[in-house]
């Protein structure tokens, strides 16, 4: 058993840009859920608005990267007006029916072959980093040490992506200290009274799903810029483990979607690794390595669960909050 390999392995996803994109797109799930008390099960269709509209709009239209951000973001604001004009005057329910379903949709949209040549159908896409890797100012060649030794668009996109993590967290606790924030914590606990105040509850959802929707965008163009856009990456099982890092963390605070997003993969890494060398050991002889890819998962849970039993408010959390994630 190659313990090195296992525990270098796991230490890389500390830093990684997939954990990054899980740490931003829980950032906006706490602003719906943890702080607003929204109920958005489709963060999955907003992160594939973020890749697929950055991509394609460096594929099919040529734009620099900073006109495609503008094209993801934009398209996400649409998708949540979308999602909200119909739903956010309801119970929270309803937002929850409607975005997991809607998330679905735009994964089978983008799926179907009937719009292959702009979004390459179950293939995915791929070629659209030019640019992005264009902006890198670190010289070509090799840096680090130990597990954390990448090449300079390796260590770019890492920059990059737990530099705008950084930022938004900031921004978030700027804008929860706010009246604004004070307004929507208000309507976590008690919209009736926000209302009563004379305050109009609606928008204030509709800006704070606006919101969280953006990092979402964000952390989906993130999460693509070391591998492909492929539609299979965007089921609901992503929305899932978002909530999974959420929980993990505390679902109303700001270092917890972050240190929460580092233990899961290092969690999901660590097993991974253990797994598959336990079976090429001959240590569980009853199991393929499908099935063991399978087991991670399942090793993740019992130790997400076991963390929530005894810490239910979350890493970061605290009891005041733990009365609304119940």
């Amino acid at each position: 058993m190659d313990w090195i390999a296992i525990f270098s392995n796991a230490a890389q996803e500390l830093i990684s840009p997939t954990t990054a994109a899980y740490a931003l797109a829980a950032l906006g799930l706490a602003i719906h859920f943890g702080y607003t008390g929204l109920l958005n099960f489709g963060q999955a269709g907003f992160m594939a608005l973020g890749a697929y509209g950055y991509a394609i709009s460096t594929l099919s239209f040529g734009f620099p990267v900073w006109a495609a951000v503008l094209v993801g973001v934009g398209a996400s604001v649409v998708f949540a007006l979308i999602l909200g004009i119909p739903t956010l005057r309801l119970r929270a329910d309803y937002l929850a029916i409607v975005t997991i379903a809607a998330a679905e949709i735009l994964r089978l949209i983008f799926t179907t072959n009937t719009f292959d040549a702009i979004t390459g159908s179950a293939s995915g896409l791929q070629g659209y980093k030019d640019g992005f890797a264009d902006l890198n100012p670190i010289p070509p060649g090799t840096y680090g040490f130990g597990p954390f030794t990448y090449n300079a668009y390796d260590w770019w996109i890492r920059i990059v992506g737990w530099t705008l993590v950084v930022l938004f967290a900031v921004l978030t606790w700027l804008i929860m200290r706010s009246p604004w924030g004070r307004v929507i914590k208000g309507i976590r606990e008690d919209e009736d009274a926000v209302r009563a105040l004379g305050k109009n509850v609606y928008s204030y959802k509709m800006q704070s799903l606006i919101l969280g929707g953006v990092y979402g965008t964000l952390a989906g163009m993130i999460f693509v810029l070391p591998r492909a856009v492929v539609p299979a990456n965007y089921q609901t099982s992503l929305t899932f483990f978002v909530y999974a890092i959420l929980l993990l963390g505390g679902a109303a605070t700001i270092l917890g979607p972050v240190i929460g997003s580092m233990i899961f993969w290092v969690l999901l890494s660590f097993f991974s690794g253990f797994i598959a060398r336990a079976v090429e050991a001959g240590w569980l002889p009853f199991m393929s390595q499908v099935q063991a890819g399978q087991l991670r998962f399942i090793l993740v849970g019992v130790a997400i669960m076991l963390i929530v039993i005894f810490r239910p408010q979350g890493i970061f959390g605290n009891k005041k909050e733990l009365a609304f994630v119940k």
